[in-house]
């Protein structure tokens, strides 16, 4: 009888591309967007990552579930990829905090997985043409129809943020029990000495200063816990609240999360933005940094193949930082387009050095601004952490950190 592991699995691709391995998660057969990530670690959280909503996602990096899954490296309460699609699965998981395997893990969720494949060819093949439509199918299925339904689906057609965003408001980590930093001091503890506690590795929280309200389009858990550690309290609201709601709750600023899907799509999400611009202050991460530009008077468009992965370099231009060079952490599809904006209320103040695309704005009257990548991380450097604490300085003066 066939193990788990050696049960046949498909990725079959909408130009007729098909490609075979071994089976591994749930047996299921899943439609999305096949997408590439070059991040070496780091895959709990991009498959957490609600962004990954309506998408495959092709691991770069060889080996993948060597550490396991673990409770504590999530991005949201479930996984959120379409499907999973890795060269080698590792055979076992080596990790003291690892509390299961990867493939359990995505069969709880219904996630189609497959390994074995060549997925450097695979990552060519989209970079090439662009990223695809495809189906991941566990089940038996015939090529023919794999290709016929990755045909018939539209990923734009799609409100994946309806599917993403909370149901109803909440305040986020009142008792300050989730956003603890993880720090291990080495040496504080006598040689030897067991249980560690919370105490151990959770550094302290700083007292609240701000007090703001998020868009949550499908936050990640780390953001939340990134605007606790530097000072927020946070009122997560459902990305349909109207703007006269959230300003009724007097924030001290407005915070629009990151999220999945085609920004172009969100009518609604860009007319709230567009009547905050000006009465509160405004930072925007990802899909918010996509909203605000449409509520600025700018459009997007789609790239070809996405910015996906922990090492993306991202140049300020402008101010005293001009030239300043970040590597970042990124997942998104599309991207401002920077000739649609009103160049006299609004600067383009970062740029992408791969391919030149719009990586933050800024407004030149009002404290408003955003990045397209993740300042989080989760997975990837953390070299651009600081504009959590330029959004505290932007509501405390009124201006956008040069």
């Amino acid at each position: 009888m066939p193990t788990p592991l050696s049960r046949p699995a498909i990725l079959a691709l909408e130009d007729g591309f098909v490609f075979r391995g071994h089976a591994f998660g749930a047996a299921a057969t899943r439609v999305g967007e096949v997408c590439f990530n070059t991040s070496m670690t780091g895959y709990q959280e991009i498959l957490t990552d609600p962004s990954y909503s309506g998408q495959i996602i092709t691991m770069t990096y060889p080996e993948i579930g060597n550490y396991g899954v673990n409770a504590l490296d999530v991005e949201s309460d479930k996984a959120q990829v379409s499907g999973f699609v890795i060269r080698r699965l590792a055979p076992r998981a080596s990790s003291w905090r690892a509390t299961r395997a990867l493939p359990e893990y995505l069969a709880e969720y219904g996630i189609p997985g497959i390994h074995g494949i060549d997925t450097r060819a695979l990552t060519k093949h989209l970079r090439t043409k662009g990223a695809l439509r495809g189906v991941l199918s566990t089940e038996a299925i015939s090529d023919k129809e794999a290709i016929a339904q990755a045909n018939a689906w539209r990923y734009e057609d799609q409100d994946f943020v309806d599917l993403a965003t909370c149901k109803a408001a909440y305040d986020w980590d009142p008792d300050g029990t989730l956003s603890r930093k993880w720090t291990l001091i080495q040496g504080s503890r006598a040689e030897g000495a067991l249980p560690l506690t919370g105490e151990d590795y959770l550094a302290p929280l700083p007292p609240i200063r701000h007090r703001i309200v998020a868009y949550d389009f499908g936050i990640k858990l780390n953001i939340l816990r990134r605007l606790r550690q530097h000072g927020f309290a946070v009122r997560v609201v459902p990305a349909r609240t109207p703007a006269e709601e959230v300003l009724a709750l007097k924030p001290d600023g407005v915070f629009l999360s990151n999220g999945p899907g085609d920004p172009a799509r969100l009518t609604y999400a860009h007319e709230n933005v567009r009547k905050l611009i000006g009465k509160v202050p405004l930072f925007g991460i990802c899909l918010g940094h996509q909203i605000l530009g449409y509520a600025l008077g700018g459009k997007t468009f789609k790239l070809k193949f996405g910015h996906r992965g922990g090492n993306q370099p991202v140049q300020e231009i402008g101010g005293p930082a001009h030239g300043r060079v970040s590597i970042t952490s990124q997942n998104h599809g599309f991207a401002v387009d920077a000739d649609s904006l009103p160049k006299e209320t609004v600067a383009v103040s970062q740029i992408n050095l791969n391919d030149r695309t719009c990586e933050g704005l800024a407004h030149r009257q009002f404290p408003i601004f955003s990045v397209q990548y993740h300042p989080e991380a989760s997975p990837g450097p953390h070299d651009t952490t600081r504009f959590f604490a330029d959004f505290a300085t932007a509501i405390e003066t009124g201006k956008v950190p040069a």
